[in-house]
């Protein structure tokens, strides 16, 4: 009888493991917070569908859960805005995400702990907001050049604002192709590189690795270059 108890008692515990084991967990707090619902989000073919939500009465912190094949990113949404301050994007894998931010500025504030995917794309993201933030002023400038009707500066913007925009391709080729073993590589192909030249999206795919082309954005990749190649042989 007591063998009988130590095997259901190790069934229970596999059991319970399986059932975990391809599973995110996402919890966090959202300071100030008193009322409202929380939504777990992902991409689904061309829309973004709901896979659990939570509804905060009282207590801030907040739990989802999502089943999850290969790394990817997801979203937590806040019904209290109707903008894109609701969302905040993570990249995800089995296991625990933290997230911890405010109501007053849910997306700003957002702090991530989770998948190692989520500190390589924070990585990215820090140098690539230098660019998006040059890329401002000199809209501004061009602008200002334009109601001036200042050919020169005109001209001039336009020249310098092309030139960050091949340095900005080129630094997530080049970031790209250093994390070629991480599904962050083949996600920035397709996120910020869809409309660049084919040859970087090539330099990208030749080089991830076997595990990473059969992950959920290598596959992706992989067929958004096949689908560009055979429009361009149409």
């Amino acid at each position: 009888m007591q063998k009988l108890f130590i095997l259901l008692g190790l069934c229970l515990l596999f059991s319970c493991g399986d059932k975990t084991s391809d599973s995110l967990i996402v919890k966090g707090n959202i300071k100030g917070l008193k009322k409202g619902t929380v939504y777990l989000k992902k991409a689904k073919d061309t829309t973004i569908v709901t896979i659990d939500s939570m509804v905060i009465n009282g207590n801030s912190n907040f739990e989802l859960q999502s089943k999850i094949d290969t790394p990817e990113i997801f979203y937590l949404y806040l019904d209290k805005y109707n903008n894109e301050d609701n969302r905040i994007t993570f990249f995800a894998d089995k296991g625990i995400t933290e997230i911890n931010t405010s109501l007053k500025r849910f997306n700003y504030d957002a702090k991530i702990k989770g998948s190692k995917q989520q500190k390589i794309l924070e990585e990215y993201i820090s140098v690539a907001s230098k660019f998006n933030n040059k890329n401002l002023e000199l809209i501004k400038e061009n602008f200002d050049a334009i109601k001036a009707n200042d050919t020169a500066l005109i001209n001039s913007t336009e020249k310098t604002y092309k030139n960050l925009e091949k340095r900005k391709y080129l630094y997530t080729v080049n970031f790209a192709i250093n994390n070629r073993d991480s599904e962050v590589a083949p996600y920035l192909a397709l996120s910020e590189l869809y409309n660049a030249n084919i040859k970087y999206l090539n330099m990208i795919n030749d080089t991830l690795t076997p595990t990473i082309k059969t992950s959920h954005y290598g596959k992706e990749l992989q067929g958004f270059i096949n689908k560009i190649k055979e429009e361009e042989n149409l």
